[in-house]
C-alpha cells in the first residue's frame, strides 16, 4: 500500500515519528513554521526532562547527541515545606534522565532528519490549507494544536476533568543555583519542592546556551501567595523581578533558596522566561474526511498535561514510536488502524494524564500516608521515582486509595 505520511509540527512527537519512519524507509514530510536557525532567538519553549526510556528511544534513532555524564541527573529530591518543619527525602532512577533546552534539541533533530534525506517544508498552515493537506498524503499526523488544527479533534470530557488551569506557571532558566555535581558525593538531581496551599516547584539541571543552567518550574496555585508570578514583568524591571523571585523562594521553597548564590542569581538571558497556564485536555485521537482519508492526533494534540509530573514530552515520544510501528505494519489507514494505535499507546498516555491530574489536587489521606512512607522507605521512593518512566505502573499504584494503601502495606511486609 502507499504510505506517504504528512506530519504537521516539528516538536518531539513529530520529529521522533519522522525519524522512526525514515529508519523504516517510509516517506514522511514534516511541515512546520519555524526553521532551525530561528530557534536561538525565540523565547524559552519549556523546561522538558527526558527520562531514561525516552533517551533509549533517542539512541535507537541515532539522535542522542547529549550522551554525556556531565549533563544527566540521577535522582529526585522531594521537599515539603510543612509549617512545623521541612520534610526531605530522595528517590533514585535506575537510568539517568536529562534536560536539554528545546531551542537546541529540536533544531539538532531537524538537521539529522534533513541530513539523512528527509523533507521539511517551512510554511505557516492556515485553516483553509487542511483539505489540501489531507488529500495530499495517505495519512496526516497532527502534532501541533495551533488554531484549526487542534479544533479538528473533539474534546473528551470524561478524561478532561478541568475547564480551567490548575496551576499558574512561571518558568525560567537561571544562573546561580547549585544543583549538585555531575560526579562526586552529591550527584546531580532534580528537586520536587512543595509549598502546601501555594504550589510546587521543579528544579531541573538543564543544558542550554552557555552550558548548564537551572530550570525553576514554578507551579503556583491560583489564589496562593505565588500566583502573581504568572504576570510579574521581567522587562519592566529586571531587578524587581529578581528580588521578588528570591523573596518567594525564601518563603515557600527554602531548600532551593539555600542553594542559591544571591550575588549570581538571575535569568540566564532575558528570553529564558515563560509564563502562562495549561488546561489539561484529552482529545479524540482521529478525525475522518471525505475520500476515506483520516488525520490522527499525536502528542499535545491528543493529550496535553500540566508539566507538574514531567510527562508531556516523554508521552509524545512514546506515542510517536507506537504510531510509527503501526504505520510500518499497516495494510490500510482506516478505523481499524486507529483502534490498533489507540490500544498500543493509550494505556501509558492516559495513565500519565490521570496521574498528573490527581497530583494537581490536594492530597488524600492515602496520598499523605504515601508521602510519609516514602520518607521512611528508600526502596518505596525509588520505585515511585522509577515509575516516572512508566506512568501506567504509577497509575496502577495510585488509581485509588485502596491501591495506595495496598502498595504501602506490601512494602511494609517486605521490610519486615
Amino acid at each position: 500500500m502507499s504510505k506517504s505520511i504528512g506530519i504537521l509540527g516539528a516538536g518531539i512527537g513529530g520529529l521522533h515519528l519522522a525519524l522512526y519512519l525514515q529508519n523504516e524507509g517510509i516517506a514522511a514530510t514534516v511541515l512546520t513554521d519555524r526553521a532551525p536557525e530561528q530557534y536561538a532567538a525565540t523565547r524559552l519553549m519549556n523546561t522538558v526532562a527526558h527520562h531514561g526510556v525516552t533517551i533509549a528511544r533517542e539512541n535507537e534513532l541515532g539522535v542522542n547527541h547529549w550522551d554525556d555524564p556531565q549533563v544527566v541527573y540521577h535522582h529526585h529530591d522531594h521537599y515539603f515545606n510543612f509549617p512545623d518543619g521541612g520534610l526531605l527525602f530522595r528517590g533514585a532512577f535506575q537510568r539517568p534522565s536529562r534536560a536539554v533546552d528545546y531551542r537546541i534539541y529540536l533544531p539538532a533533530l531537524m538537521k539529522d532528519f534533513e541530513d539523512r534525506g528527509g523533507l521539511i517544508e517551512y510554511a505557516s498552515i492556515q485553516d483553509d490549507d487542511i483539505p489540501a493537506l489531507v488529500s495530499r498524503f495517505d495519512l496526516l499526523v497532527v502534532s501541533t494544536g495551533k488554531g484549526a488544527l487542534g479544533r479538528m479533534f473533539a474534546h473528551r470530557p470524561e478524561l478532561s476533568p478541568f475547564t480551567r488551569p490548575q496551576r499558574l506557571l512561571c518558568v525560567g532558566l537561571y544562573d546561580g543555583v547549585d544543583h549538585g555535581s555531575p560526579d562526586g558525593d552529591d550527584p546531580r538531581g532534580v528537586t520536587l519542592s512543595v509549598s502546601p496551599g501555594h504550589g510546587e516547584m521543579i528544579v531541573i539541571p538543564t543544558l542550554s546556551f552557555g552550558g548548564m543552567k537551572t530550570a525553576l518550574l514554578m507551579e503556583n496555585i491560583p489564589g496562593g501567595d505565588m500566583a502573581d508570578l504568572v504576570s510579574l514583568s521581567y522587562d519592566d524591571n529586571p531587578a524587581a523581578f529578581r528580588q521578588t523571585i528570591l523573596d518567594k523562594l525564601e518563603k515557600h521553597h527554602p531548600h532551593t533558596y539555600d542553594r542559591i548564590d544571591t550575588h549570581r542569581f538571575g535569568l540566564a538571558q532575558p528570553l529564558d522566561l515563560l509564563q502562562g497556564a495549561v488546561v489539561p485536555t484529552v482529545r479524540q485521537s482521529w478525525v475522518a474526511f471525505d475520500g476515506d482519508k483520516l488525520a490522527i492526533a499525536l502528542g499535545d494534540v491528543h493529550s496535553v498535561v500540566d508539566p507538574l509530573m514531567g510527562q508531556g514530552a516523554n508521552m509524545a515520544s512514546y506515542a510517536a514510536f507506537e504510531l510509527g510501528k503501526a504505520i510500518t505494519d499497516a495494510v490500510a489507514f482506516d478505523a481499524r488502524f486507529v483502534e490498533e494505535v489507540d490500544r498500543a499507546r493509550e494505556n501509558r498516555v492516559l495513565a500519565a494524564a490521570r496521574w498528573t491530574n490527581m497530583m494537581l489536587q490536594p492530597p488524600s489521606e492515602a496520598m499523605g500516608r504515601l508521602i510519609f512512607a516514602m520518607s521512611q522507605d528508600r526502596a518505596l521512593c525509588d520505585e515511585f521515582t522509577e515509575n516516572f518512566n512508566y506512568p501506567e505502573r504509577q497509575w496502577d499504584r495510585l488509581a485509588s486509595d485502596k491501591r495506595i494503601h495496598a502498595w504501602i502495606d506490601s512494602r511494609a511486609k517486605i521490610a519486615a
